[in-house]
């Protein structure tokens, strides 16, 4: 049975704090599982939140400050202490691999695993997963950043009940399939009678990042998009000359790029969690201003939440000729 959702591990900026760890995050998506963004603690967090370390298949960093790295170490050395069997790839900025090193051999250990190193170049460029198409785009932080979308390929389903009303069995469906047409009893049948559109879901990660264009391409239409809001509108003048994003600006690109599903996370530790004075709880403050811009399914992020997928979108067969088969 395939599982796609989002595990988080940690919601913090800058530190950790009593009630939020450093960054991380899980995307299981299927046979797929990537971690993001290690930050301190991450290995901790991994154990509590039920993901052994040889379920990975893939870790993705945005850049090398701290909070989104400094669980690195520990991930890396845990998959040789597991003997994870399976290579694991590894991407990040590769105008500052030499911070990859450092943190990969942070220690002195007996390594087994297989990590692959696989930077990213250039921006945009894009890496064939088993889960469909990883692009990196380059975001506009102080240090070399870069946001990841995984794009799976559009498909179509078929339609059991419409394949046997027109007689379509066997190497049949396959040619179906591969040409797009086929003549059966006399009559020639499209693809598009048989089956339905099966687009593939997508998925956006942006992190530390200013607004601009590469964060609305990778929030475009996304199904689930994770992405920083460091900060409350009443500090968006700091927010731009730190390159961060405001929950506010956060929902915008949402609202305008067509996402289902928006996780909000990365907050400042300068909002107290808790109601004082009048002022409310931090996390319903980040999603009254949200809601001001986002109509659709809005999730502010929690340490050890669970946060699924959601459900594909549906397509609509198309109509036989004459209304009938």
């Amino acid at each position: 049975m395939s599982v796609r959702e989002l595990a988080v591990l940690g919601t913090a900026s800058q530190v950790p704090t009593r009630h939020r760890n450093h960054n991380g995050y899980v995307l299981r998506w299927d046979r797929e599982v990537i971690l993001f963004d290690p930050g301190e603690g991450t290995q901790r967090q991994m154990t509590l939140a039920g993901i052994p370390a040889g379920d990975l298949t893939r870790i993705c960093v945005t850049h090398f400050h701290g909070d989104h790295c400094l669980g690195l170490p520990g991930v890396v050395q845990r998959l040789s202490l597991d003997r994870v069997a399976h290579p694991v790839d590894a991407h990040y900025p590769g105008g500052e691999a030499h911070y990859f090193a450092r943190l990969r051999h942070a220690s002195s250990f007996y390594e087994t695993a297989e990590l692959r190193e696989l930077p990213v170049l250039r921006d945009g460029q894009t890496f064939a997963t088993p889960a469909g198409r990883l692009r990196a785009r380059r975001l506009r932080h102080p240090v070399e950043t870069y946001g990841y979308q995984l794009v799976e390929p559009d498909e179509r389903r078929m339609l059991p009940e419409r394949l046997a009303a027109y007689g379509i069995r066997g190497p049949a469906i396959g040619a179906l399939v591969r040409d797009g047409r086929i003549d059966v009893a006399g009559r020639r049948v499209t693809l598009a009678e048989v089956s339905v559109p099966r687009p593939g879901q997508r998925f956006g990660f942006v992190m530390d990042t200013g607004l601009c264009d590469a964060v609305f391409e990778l929030a475009d239409r996304a199904d689930l998009l994770v992405i920083e809001s460091t900060f409350l509108t009443e500090d968006a003048a700091l927010a731009a000359e730190v390159g961060h994003l405001t929950a506010a600006q956060a929902a915008r690109v949402a609202a305008e790029s067509g996402v289902r599903r928006l996780v909000l996370t990365h907050f400042s530790q300068r909002y107290h969690p808790a109601s004082r004075a009048g002022v409310p709880p931090a996390a319903e403050r980040f999603a009254a201003e949200a809601r001001e811009h986002f109509d659709g399914e809005l999730v502010v992020a929690e340490d050890l939440l669970r946060v699924p997928v959601p459900a594909r979108r549906v397509g609509v067969p198309a109509a036989p000729p004459g209304g009938s088969v």
